[in-house]
């Protein structure tokens, strides 16, 4: 392989219910589902392979796992012992690079360009991987091998379970091309259908559509949907050191379309970013939007600002801009959330000639120190 960057996603499979039946062998090669019971309102957290041959998969509700299944195990999830099995997994691929990313508790990205001498190529590394984890903690996990992150989230998902599958430079165009337009990160139900009722049904069929034509569809989406259906993703694995942000989201108690109960969160949102951005002295230059519908589809979007900020007025309007590109209509939303990351110190002169910058930065300061003295409630901006 190449001196190119190498990029591993390891993705452990049906993690939950391969704990479980590892653990209890009766529950081998069975049809088990991990969550609620089916006489009960609840959803599936993940299932077996031996249960998704009835159709059952991960989100779906209990109740319908039940008909889809009837004789199924069920059994409810133990996340205290997942979350242990997930440290113990973090720390074999730890053992491989510090370059290391972890997702959720069954996946992670690896960086493995600047090992490779010493431990060999990407696709051999991958293979000591899996047998280590197959070794210490009797368990499966597919890897994909890649370039970049989206191309090596993708090749993990291909040869489900145990898989190792690798797509190189040479060979992402054929591999992407006849694949659903779904694949693409970041595409969810709703923008899915939007797309293939336009005739866009594949990722190559979005390659060829080009940036100006899915403008129209897309909004400032398009030239990121783009990109990915060509196999590009500039993303670095983002190690601890490297991965902080500073967020807030909120769970709404009963799911809303309501746009100005969604505004106002935003706006209380990046209030307390700012607030905090400035309580560290940093200045954050991508801001990215959290959005989980009633259908527990979970999306994020980000933009990334020519000079990193502090303000609170410029993290709700680039926020709210990618809430309305979205074009989220009356379907309603669970949750929504703001995070900033990239962070630089804040510009230190300014511009002579900008005194709407100068009035903002004052301003900031004289509400910091309000609320220090009379509390985070005490003065806020409002939503017309």
């Amino acid at each position: 392989m190449s001196d190119e960057r190498w990029i591993l996603h390891v993705d452990m499979d049906a993690f939950y219910a391969a704990i479980e039946q590892r653990d209890h062998p009766a529950y081998r090669g069975k049809p088990l589902m991990v969550g609620s019971p089916p006489d009960r309102r609840g959803i599936i957290a993940t299932c077996s392979y031996e249960a998704r041959k009835f159709g059952v998969h991960s989100a779906m509700p209990s109740r319908t796992a039940g008909k889809l299944c009837p004789h199924g195990i069920f059994v409810p999830p133990d996340m205290k012992k997942y979350s242990s099995e997930s440290k113990l997994i973090m720390a074999i691929l730890g053992d491989f690079t510090p370059q290391l990313e972890p997702i959720s508790v069954d996946e992670a990205f690896l960086d493995v360009s600047s090992v490779r001498n010493l431990l060999g190529d990407a696709v051999n590394i991958a293979r000591r991987i899996k047998e280590r984890i197959h070794r210490e903690r009797n368990l499966t996990a597919s890897i994909g091998v890649a370039p970049n992150k989206f191309l090596a989230k993708l090749a993990s998902d291909l040869e489900k379970p145990d898989g190792l599958t690798v797509i190189t430079d040479e060979n992402k165009l054929a591999i992407l091309a006849p694949l659903s337009v779904g694949k693409l990160w970041g595409v969810g139900e709703v923008t899915r259908q939007r797309l293939e009722s336009h005739g866009l049904k594949t990722i190559g069929d979005i390659r060829k559509a080009g940036v100006p034509s899915l403008r129209s569809l897309l909004g400032n989406q398009a030239e990121h949907l783009h990109q990915l259906s060509l196999g590009n993703d500039a993303r670095e694995v983002e190690t601890e050191s490297n991965a902080k942000s500073i967020g807030s989201e909120n769970t709404f108690d009963v799911d809303t379309a309501d746009e100005k109960t969604l505004r106002k969160t935003l706006l209380e949102q990046a209030d307390e970013i700012a607030s905090e951005l400035r309580s560290e002295n940093t200045a954050a230059r991508t801001i990215t939007l959290k959005l989980r519908y009633s259908d527990f589809t979970t999306i994020t979007r980000r933009i990334t600002l020519d000079s990193p900020t502090q303000d609170d007025v410029t993290i709700y309007d680039r926020a709210l801009a990618l809430f309305h590109a979205e074009k989220t209509g009356d379907k309603k939303i669970r949750l929504i959330g703001i995070s900033t990351s990239g962070f630089a110190p804040p510009a230190s002169q300014l511009d002579l000639f900008d005194t709407s910058s100068e009035k903002k930065q004052r301003l900031a300061k004289a509400v910091d120190t309000i609320r220090a003295k009379h509390g985070t409630k005490s003065i806020g901006r409002t939503v017309e």
